[in-house]
């Protein structure tokens, strides 16, 4: 039974990647906050999913299979850093994208360590085993690790040890593997899903208006090239008059617009499953829209 009514939210992550919830828990939530359709998007592993798809979903909450993956910007793009591309509607058996993903796991838990030794190296005594004790986690990411330091009275909050001792720049940074994002989105297309550019809004930070507009315009028609299918329009960390630009965007490249809150749960205690903010509304039709895309895929 599908449920045309209520919002949805289409970025969500469980205890498989950065979030602090089971995605049973996440299911009893969006039920709680009268969801219609969510889907869980850890980064770079179907975990999540895959145990989402265990459980019995009530008929009033449609679900469909997602992923989000680091990639590195095109290489006409001349930007560092990453990008992330969401994937929906994803096989979850499909190796080429499971091979991937393991790849990039892989090279998340050597990167930890490192990290770790520039910690000790600034006076910060903290270790792996001890993160994975007070997270309760195998699989620890950034995010835990910020939160290991905020708890200890390393850093105020989550965003301080990113911006003091994490971020890129910061004295605990290290870099990361990257899959280039025409890999990505070929990967996301032959699984079967639909290839997303994740929160274009923070793709933007520090960038002036005249070269934000130009920038984004580039990097959509390269990706499009690659097989992108839709951007991410509705987020909570934007203006509504952005969330317009980005929406005009998609129509303008004939691509599928999705939205969600980026729910971290605990990791980020000011964003709310379905609401962000207090301020973010994403209507089913958005999803049926997206369903609709999937179909032809």
């Amino acid at each position: 039974m599908e449920s045309s009514h209520g919002n949805i939210d289409l970025h969500i992550h469980s205890i498989f990647s950065d979030g602090s919830l089971h995605p049973k828990q996440i299911i009893d939530l969006a039920v709680k906050k009268g969801l219609s359709a969510i889907s869980i998007t850890d980064h770079d592993t179907l975990a999540g999913v895959e145990e989402a798809l265990r459980q019995d979903f009530p008929e009033t909450l449609e679900f469909v299979t997602g992923v989000e993956m680091s990639a590195a910007f095109p290489p006409s793009i001349k930007e560092a850093g990453s990008m992330h591309i969401l994937g929906y509607g994803v096989s979850t058996n499909h190796p080429g994208l499971r091979e991937a993903l393991e790849k990039q796991n892989f090279a998340r838990s050597n990167r930890n360590p490192l990290i770790i030794d520039k910690l000790n190296a600034i006076g910060i005594p903290a270790s792996m085993d001890a993160i994975s004790a007070a997270t309760g986690k195998k699989e620890v990411a950034r995010p835990h690790i910020a939160d290991y330091l905020v708890k200890n009275g390393y850093a105020k909050n989550i965003d301080d040890a990113f911006d003091r001792l994490l971020g890129k720049g910061k004295p605990a940074y290290v870099d990361k593997f990257r899959i280039p994002a025409k890999e990505s989105i070929s990967l996301i297309n032959s699984a079967g899903g639909i290839s997303v550019l994740a929160h274009p809004i923070l793709l933007l930070e520090n960038k002036s208006a005249d070269i934000a507009d130009q920038f984004i315009d580039n990097l959509i028609d390269t990706l499009i090239l690659y097989g992108l299918g839709g951007i991410e329009a509705y987020y909570p960390k934007q203006t509504a008059s952005q969330t317009t630009y980005f929406e005009k965007l998609a129509e303008k490249k004939k691509l599928v617009i999705t939205g969600g809150t980026d729910f971290h749960g605990e990791m980020t205690p000011d964003i709310e499953m379905g609401s962000g903010r207090g301020d973010l509304s994403i209507s089913y039709e958005i999803f049926a829209r997206l369903k609709k895309a999937l179909s032809k895929t």
